[in-house]
């Protein structure tokens, strides 16, 4: 029988503060030379989490204490972090390198699931839970990052992911296995986040790094971030019951050949803020780089800014995927899909040309002129010719006759308006007439959106959304 030995845990009490230091335990993969442990340091029933490059370790973050992440605070590769059912995780402030944030490396996992009467909080270090925070306040902290071993379509099929310097190994995403398993992550909120670490570019409230179908992800809400709410960088993960309210940017946002599947999105655009309710895109580079982008969607529930809001949909850069069943309301303008060089040029329009691209058997309502031209256009790039850009209008005038949207029916939603929060997400009226078939790796059911208008709403009671 082989021995294991493990460090001993020193407990030394200084000015009321117990410091432990975690040696690693792996005798297979010692402390670098001169390196040292992550740090958790009590003040009664608060610890403080400091990462000095050996990430977390198997580590159990209890619902007893209250945990705070100082800077960036890894699960490096091997090491499982279990976050028990209620427990609340803060962040310290700062931007830059000082940025804090949770971030599971390649090869690792994180297994956080909460309940509907006991979710998992991540939040700002200010933030009491009962009001000391302004609901729309963002960018106090950094965000939860899950960096996998899934396809991306760059070249190199590497990265280093968005939000993390280039300089931290462990930031690196992507590979070859689409069927990777991350963990487990379920009824968790995530508020305030998005900090910035450089120019323009903040932290994503949940980032995901070519993670893989082998992930579980359930029950999510995003609140108030600075960024985007979600943000997929290729992979395959699928992902049901989102909630995405008052970003500043982006409700969801995939890249980099994301072609996973979601079912039962709901976006909350704050009335003073935000930008689209889905930028869909396909590469960075190469624009043409595969696998090809697109996720497939059923039931979103998306709520605009209305006459301040921006695009609905966006598909660019190569970009394709698809949604179905879904209900899009209150916000500027409709779906764009993007036309380069020529038609035969890869874009997003080639993608639709090809069916890669649909948005069919939805529901708009409140959208641009609230008419087929004004919900759907070509967004043509410097030159192409007029005469591509006409070809290009009537074969998507031709195919949307055929789409099966409704875009003149008020679904009986509400909507949040400036400085007032209460909304109302679920339809009022029967939502399900001309129904899109249901794949076998979808949940069936018999209304458009994200909420059943005859059953329980699912996003209450665990959310800060409902709250």
């Amino acid at each position: 029988m082989k021995m294991k030995v493990f460090a001993l845990t020193i407990s030394i009490l200084v000015l009321g503060l117990t410091v432990f230091s975690c040696k690693k335990t792996n005798p297979d993969k010692p402390i670098k030379p001169g390196g040292k442990a992550t740090e958790y340091v009590a003040s009664g029933n608060t610890i403080t989490i400091t990462d000095h490059g050996e990430g977390t370790g198997n580590k159990t973050l209890t619902a007893d204490k209250i945990w705070v992440l100082n800077r960036f605070v890894f699960v490096n590769k091997g090491q499982t972090l279990t976050i028990e059912p209620g427990t609340i995780i803060k962040a310290k402030p700062g931007q830059g390198e000082n940025a804090s944030a949770l971030i599971v490396a390649r090869g690792a996992k994180i297994r956080a699931v909460g309940t509907v009467q006991k979710p998992i909080i991540f939040t700002a270090e200010a933030d009491d839970l009962k009001g000391s925070v302004s609901r729309t306040a963002r960018g106090l902290w950094g965000g939860l990052i899950l960096l996998g071993n899934a396809k991306i379509n760059t070249v190199p099929n590497k990265k280093n992911i968005e939000g993390i310097p280039t300089t931290e190994p462990r930031g690196e995403y992507g590979g070859s296995d689409d069927h990777d398993n991350s963990g487990v992550l379920k009824y968790i909120s995530i508020r305030h986040g998005g900090t910035n670490i450089g120019a323009n570019n903040e932290i994503n409230g949940l980032t995901f790094g070519a993670i893989g179908d082998g992930t579980t992800v359930e029950h999510i809400e995003v609140y108030a971030n600075n960024d985007d709410g979600y943000e997929w960088f290729g992979g395959t993960v699928h992902t049901k019951w989102l909630i995405s309210a008052y970003c500043k940017d982006d409700a969801f946002d995939w890249d980099q050949g994301y072609t996973g599947k979601g079912q039962f999105w709901l976006g909350v655009q704050d009335p003073d803020s935000g930008d689209r309710l889905g930028e869909l895109d396909g590469a960075d580079l190469p624009e043409d780089g595969t696998p090809l982008g697109g996720g497939t969607v059923y039931n979103a529930t998306l709520i605009g800014r209305g006459v301040k809001g921006t695009h609905t949909l966006t598909f660019r850069a190569n970009g394709g995927g698809s949604f179905y069943n879904c209900i899009f309301v209150n916000q500027h303008k409709g779906v764009d899909i993007e036309l380069k060089e020529n038609l035969n040029a890869s874009s997003s329009y080639k993608r639709f040309k090809e069916g890669q691209l649909k948005v069919e058997n939805n529901i708009f309502y409140d959208i641009a002129d609230n008419t087929n031209l004004g919900i759907f256009t070509i967004k043509a790039k410097t030159g192409v010719s007029s005469a591509d850009k006409t070809t290009a209008e009537n074969e998507l005038a031709a195919y949307i006759s055929g789409a099966h949207n409704t875009v003149d029916v008020d679904p009986g939603l509400t909507y949040p308006t400036s400085g007032n929060f209460s909304f109302n997400a679920v339809p009022t009226i029967n939502v399900s007439n001309n129904m899109a078939a249901y794949p076998s790796d979808f949940e069936s059911v018999n209304y458009k959106g994200a909420i059943n208008p005859n059953g329980i709403n699912w996003a209450k009671s665990w959310t800060l959304l409902y709250h």
